[in-house]
C-alpha cells in the first residue's frame, strides 16, 4: 500500500468518525471542499520524508563521543568518552540515537529522538537518560547553512522545581562529524553550557 492510499484510508477513517464539536466540524467541512484527490496529497505530504528529514543524514552511524562536563563555568570540565549508535526508524521519519559511557566515573545512557514535523515546519527532539527521570522535549529549526540548529526546552530544576529554559545547540559537519551542547542555567540565572558532546565517525 502506497503513502497516497494510506493518507486516503486516514481521511476516509476521519471522515467515518465525524465532527465532535465546532472546531472539528469546520475541518470536516474544509476537508470535503478540497475534495478527495487533494485531501489525500495534503495527508501524503504529512507523513512523506522530505527535505527536511535530509537534513539529518549527515549524522546516521557510529561516532566515538568525547564529553565534557561543567558543573561550575568558572573550573575545569568533567572530560569522558562514549559511544553514539544514530539509525533511521519507522521508515527514515525519525532519527533515533542511543549513546553509552561514563561520566565522572559513572555508567552514562541515554535514548534520543529526532524528527522533522514536516506540518509545524519544526524539529523535534525528546531525550532521556540515566541522569534524570524526566524527559526532554526541544523545539527548534536550522539556520540557514543546514549546518547549525538552536533547539530550546523547560526542564523542571531538581533543586527549586521550578521550570528553568535549556538550550541544544547543534552544528554538523560536512562528513557528518558533529557537536551537541547544553546550555542552562545551573546554581544562577544566566545560561552557560553545562555539557558539550563532540561526535567523531567511528571508522569501518
Amino acid at each position: 500500500m502506497n503513502v497516497l492510499r494510506i493518507a486516503t484510508l486516514i481521511a476516509a477513517i476521519a471522515g467515518l468518525a465525524g465532527p465532535v464539536c465546532a472546531q472539528q466540524a469546520g475541518k470536516a467541512a474544509a476537508a470535503s471542499r478540497m475534495g478527495d484527490a487533494a485531501l489525500a496529497q495534503v495527508l501524503a505530504n504529512a507523513m512523506t520524508p522530505g527535505e527536511g528529514q535530509k537534513k539529518l543524514e549527515p549524522m546516521i552511524g557510529t561516532f566515538e563521543v568525547k564529553i565534557r562536563t561543567w558543573i561550575d563555568p568558572s573550573k575545569a570540565p568533567i572530560e569522558s568518552l562514549a559511544i553514539s549508535i544514530n539509525s533511521w526508524v519507522l521508515g527514515q521519519r525519525y532519527m533515533r540515537s542511543t549513546l553509552s559511557g561514563f561520566v565522572a566515573g559513572e555508567a552514562f545512557d541515554g535514548i534520543g529522538y529526532v524528527a522533522y514535523d514536516n506540518v509545524a515546519k519544526v524539529y523535534q527532539t525528546a531525550w532521556m537518560d540515566t541522569g534524570s527521570t524526566a524527559m526532554m522535549w526541544y523545539r527548534g529549526g536550522f539556520d540557514a547553512s543546514g549546518k547549525s540548529a538552536t533547539l530550546k526546552a523547560t526542564v523542571s530544576d531538581p533543586i527549586t522545581a521550578k521550570p528553568v529554559p535549556v538550550e541544544l545547540r547543534l552544528s554538523i559537519a560536512d562528513n557528518g562529524d558533529h557537536m551537541s551542547e547544553i546550555w542552562g542555567q545551573g546554581l544562577g540565572t544566566k545560561l552557560f553550557k553545562m555539557m558539550e558532546l563532540r561526535y567523531t565517525r567511528s571508522k569501518p
